[in-house]
């Protein structure tokens, strides 16, 4: 177009105004008009149909995400996983249609594709770590070993989730602080769920002396654990010997409670046993050795 331009500039133009008219050199003193006709006639229909093509398609790709997603909801897909196939779908969308505006255009879209394509594997390459909490983010949302309000352990970190990210988790812990977790890390460790049943076992672990009745020690455990609202009656409650210590006959303790009562059962059954068993008389024992000398030996310089 700029050589038509150039051509056009260098076209002497007539002064005589006798010669403006229907006469033949009329047509050569406008160039430039000719040309643009010209432009207009090959490049005009094309150029509106890849506006047309542009300005549908974004129609089209925007009531295709909102139907999607619409769909998502309804059917009760988790809505980080909403927002993102929201975004992924309107931005595939939008590059399909510029891909097709532009080759209506004429223009080689194969090489700009590789292009793109290269750029992916570049970004991918550098951002391998962020690309692998994406992809452990999917995961989570998509099989859901844990959801927002539930008490987890991830990896030795014990918190209430809070929010499920694509990249991060965020755990508020016991001491109300924020921990905030890679989505890698948390797929690649064991989860302990501690809310995902409604019922669930507390594992307790109380020694007495040798010296105190077991019979005794077992039905006093049991007598609070029944007193106790909390502790649920089906399953029932075990309380059994687990062991014989170097001090102490320990007893498992193993009430059943809801998921919510959890640590609220585990800390307040140490402060009852230890308040009934100084009622009973029952002795709960320490560490301790016995030092035995026997006399006649060599003397100690």
């Amino acid at each position: 177009m700029l050589n038509f331009i150039f051509a056009a500039a260098d076209t002497p133009v007539v002064e005589d105004a006798s010669v403006i008219g229907d006469s033949p050199a009329s047509e050569a003193t406008f160039p430039i008009a000719e040309k643009s006709m010209e432009l207009l006639s090959i490049y005009g229909v094309p150029l509106l149909h890849a506006i047309a093509i542009y300005w549908i398609g974004i129609k089209v790709v925007k009531y295709v995400t909102r139907y999607i997603c619409h769909l998502m909801t309804k059917g009760k897909t988790d809505e980080t996983l909403v927002k993102f196939a929201r975004h992924l779908i309107n931005a595939a969308g939008v590059v399909f249609v510029i891909i097709g505006a532009l080759t209506k255009l004429g223009m080689p879209t194969t090489s700009m594709v590789a292009a793109v394509g290269a750029a992916g594997l570049a970004i991918g390459l550098a951002l391998q770590g962020a690309l692998s909490n994406f992809a452990a983010g999917i995961l989570i949302i998509m099989f859901k070993p844990f959801k927002v309000g539930d008490l987890i352990d991830a990896g030795g970190t014990v918190g209430t989730v809070r929010e499920i990210e694509l990249f991060t988790s965020k755990l508020i812990t016991p001491d109300n602080k924020t921990a905030v977790i890679p989505n890698s890390l948390l797929t690649a460790d064991k989860i302990i769920n501690f809310t995902e049943t409604e019922e669930i076992r507390v594992d307790l672990t109380f020694g007495c002396s040798y010296g105190d009745d077991n019979d005794k020690v077992k039905q006093v455990l049991m007598d609070i654990l029944k007193a106790d609202e909390r502790v649920l009656q089906d399953p029932a409650p075990m309380v059994s010997i687990s062991g014989h210590g170097d001090s102490s006959i320990n007893y498992a303790v193993r009430p059943w409670v809801k998921a919510v009562n959890y640590w609220n059962v585990y800390f307040d059954m140490h402060e009852k046993v230890k308040k009934e068993f100084d009622a009973q008389g029952i002795s709960i024992p320490f560490p301790q050795r016995d030092l035995h000398i026997v006399s006649g030996g060599d003397k100690l310089s």
